[in-house]
């Protein structure tokens, strides 16, 4: 039935779930090199010869590696270098770290880091002088947990000369105080009047941010991911050079796909430079940089994702803020046709229901223009959808790129989103139960550092659709996916995405990306999926995390 030559690594005891088009499960698993070559039961231990590497599941599940579809492992490791504020949620812990990372970095000429959350402060902004408080003697740039806003303190705006006079830049906002002087909160394209003068991290941080951050995934079980920003933005750095000097050095253990950064304030004339640089971030079978990310919205938080209605103000009544297109939507179509002729997959950051139809739009000129080709695009976030787009995902081949683990209830939902949408509104939030019942094809991703990089976490949400150990209300109940869909879309529907078609499922051929879970969490009440942990994770046969108990 299958090769004789003994395998190199076998997995056996089961279960294990294969995540194929019929959800089958087998019991044992056989890797020669990097591949799998056989996926069965008894037969398969076969394959076991003296020199092959045996693991026992001893009843835990085995299943294909994750794949995260939209993070930043670069900024999220250098991030978790710096002043690192991710697990605070509340203003004194603020103080107590950005004293004590400022005192014990005296010879640090800026302040940076992030993570901090908007609930922590009223109406979501903090203000510069408490930040004059903590470090009255040096700039201070701190980006919010989400990155589509930051906190400077005094220093740092005068350093960059953001004054009353300022105006503000056509794709963002500086926030004032009723005298019309900087509050010291920077939303969207507001950031880079700051963060220009922020000293760049050299590529040595950039590169151990991206270690740092490849193990923080492999202990997730993540093997693969699509990085959504290769490119500078609002005060990121480049990731590229990092994962460049990765690759070369034989460092680089996750399979990489970079989403080439659009850069809105220009045209079509940067496509010779995304062609170039499709070229030289393509470097042997790990790092592939084939698609280009476009963002055309903002965030609901601050007022910035684009909706096809007005906000509401606090008193319940229609503001005049529709949210902000950042790209015009027929010059977005124009750009996306010819990306897709170029060959390049198209990435959307889409979050308000006009964003997501103008990415829609732009991808259905694109097919009339082009035919239907395999560039696979793909819209992220995906807060708000008129239930009008829902069936377009799957008529127009576009995937529904899902951040499950913001679909619950939690403070900045509730105090800073439903309150400005409005009850009807509301109820369209991530809509992941009518796409996935519409047809589409669903792929999910973290956003990390956005979000916490944790698979089984984000599983946990979009089956329960409340954050683990929650006793909140559930957030739109007939929005709730099964595990066996939520678990295809972190890997087979990912991998999809990644143009990784010999991975996301355990069938003979693909690779062997793999990972042991301690537990079935199939056989296991939903609302225990979060409390699943990884103990080991394999790519391409190579065993590239264990846990100490594995």
């Amino acid at each position: 039935m299958h090769n004789a030559s003994p395998a190199d690594l076998v997995f056996t005891g089961g279960p294990v779930h294969t995540a194929d088009a019929a959800r089958s499960r087998a019991t044992t698993v056989a890797v020669r090199g990097e591949r799998i070559v056989a996926v069965g039961h008894d037969d398969v231990r076969a394959l076991i010869g003296p020199r092959t590497d045996v693991v026992d599941l001893r009843g835990r599940l085995l299943i294909p590696g994750f794949q995260d579809a939209h993070v930043h492992p670069v900024g999220a490791g250098v991030e978790l270098g710096r002043c690192d504020l991710s697990g605070a949620v509340t203003t004194d812990e603020y103080r107590r770290l950005i004293h004590s990372y400022a005192a014990t970095h005296r010879d640090m000429p800026w302040i940076t880091g992030g993570g901090w959350s908007m609930e922590a402060f009223p109406g979501g902004t903090p203000d510069r002088h408490l930040l004059d408080e903590i470090v009255p003697d040096r700039p201070v740039y701190l980006v919010n947990r989400d990155h589509h806003g930051a906190w400077a303190n005094s220093r740092a705006l005068k350093l960059a000369g953001v004054t009353a006079d300022t105006v503000d830049p056509s794709d963002g906002r500086i926030e004032r105080d009723s005298r019309g002087e900087p509050t010291g909160m920077l939303q969207e394209g507001a950031m880079g009047l700051v963060a220009r003068l922020v000293p760049a991290p050299t590529l040595a941080e950039l590169t151990a941010g991206l270690l740092r951050a490849q193990e923080v995934l492999h202990s997730y079980g993540v093997t693969a991911w699509q990085d959504a920003l290769l490119g500078s933005h609002a005060g990121m750095d480049d990731p590229a050079p990092a994962y460049a000097a990765a690759a070369r050095e034989g460092r680089l253990t996750g399979r990489v796909r970079g989403a080439l950064w659009w850069d809105r304030a220009r045209g079509l004339e940067q496509i010779p430079e995304l062609l170039d640089r499709r070229q030289e971030l393509t470097m042997g079978p790990l790092l592939r940089s084939w698609t280009v990310k476009i963002m055309q919205d903002g965030i609901v938080e601050n007022h910035t994702a684009a909706l096809l209605a007005p906000y509401l103000t606090s008193c319940g009544c229609a503001s005049d803020n529709s949210g902000l297109s950042f790209i015009d939507p027929k010059e977005l179509a124009t750009y996306v046709t010819r990306l897709d002729a170029e060959g390049f997959q198209v990435h959307f950051h889409a979050l308000g229901d006009r964003a997501v139809r103008e990415a829609l739009n732009a991808v259905e000129a694109a097919r009339h223009a082009n035919g239907w080709t395999d560039t696979r695009p793909h819209l992220a976030h995906l807060q708000v959808v008129h239930p009008d787009d829902i069936p377009r995902f799957r008529r127009l081949g576009a995937t529904a790129n899902i951040q499950a683990l913001w679909a619950a209830h939690e403070p900045q939902m509730d105090e800073l989103t439903i309150p400005f949408l409005g009850p009807e509104r509301s109820e369209l939030q991530y809509p992941f139960g009518d796409l996935l019942h519409s047809g589409a094809t669903l792929a999910a991703g973290s956003d990390w550092p956005v979000s916490s990089p944790d698979p089984l976490a984000a599983l946990h949400v979009a089956v329960n659709r409340q954050l683990p150990g929650s006793s909140s209300a559930v957030f739109w109940l007939r929005q709730r996916i099964d595990l066996a869909s939520a678990l295809a879309a972190y890997t087979a529907g990912s991998a999809y995405v990644n143009h990784l078609d010999d991975t996301g499922t355990i069938t003979e051929g693909n690779m062997a990306d793999l990972v042991v879970l301690d537990r079935d969490v199939f056989d296991r009440p939903p609302s225990d999926i979060a409390q699943a942990r990884v103990l080991q994770t394999f790519v391409g046969g190579r065993r590239v995390h264990a846990a100490a108990d594995a």
